[in-house]
């Protein structure tokens, strides 16, 4: 499995992309959207992680962009904004994914979320 992070707190994801490594997971991670869709250019992803507010294009556009590019693609949100219930609000506008993280992100529910998507997409880990 190959992920990509993509959130404005350069700690957070090179942490996490450094965690994620450690369990055997491939993990790159930019910090901001623009950074992510010349990555996508560079590399294919099975999982994006993006953080839904950042300057510039937000989690839920860079979604729409990264997706028309990678269709298979599938897409975890975090943020440290808000409720569970206004994250589903602007899930549905996203395209209803339904997964979601709350910073701080522990790595054990961010390997949880990754379960649940290989899960519903029929895929193996």
């Amino acid at each position: 499995m190959r992920v990509i992070l993509i959130d404005d707190e350069e700690e957070l994801v090179s942490t996490l992309a450094e965690r994620l490594s450690f369990r055997g997971i491939d993990a790159d991670w930019v910090t901001n959207g623009d950074e992510a869709l010349k990555q996508l250019d560079e590399a294919s992803y099975d999982i994006a992680i993006v953080d839904v507010k950042m300057p510039g294009i937000s989690g839920i556009q860079l979604k729409r962009m990264m997706a028309a590019k990678c269709p298979e693609m599938r897409f975890i949100f975090v943020t440290g904004h808000g409720s569970e219930e206004d994250f589903k609000e602007g899930s549905e506008e996203a395209g209803g994914e339904g997964f979601y993280l709350v910073k701080p992100v522990e790595i054990e529910d961010l390997v949880n979320k990754f379960d649940e998507i290989l899960k519903a997409t029929g895929a193996e880990s």
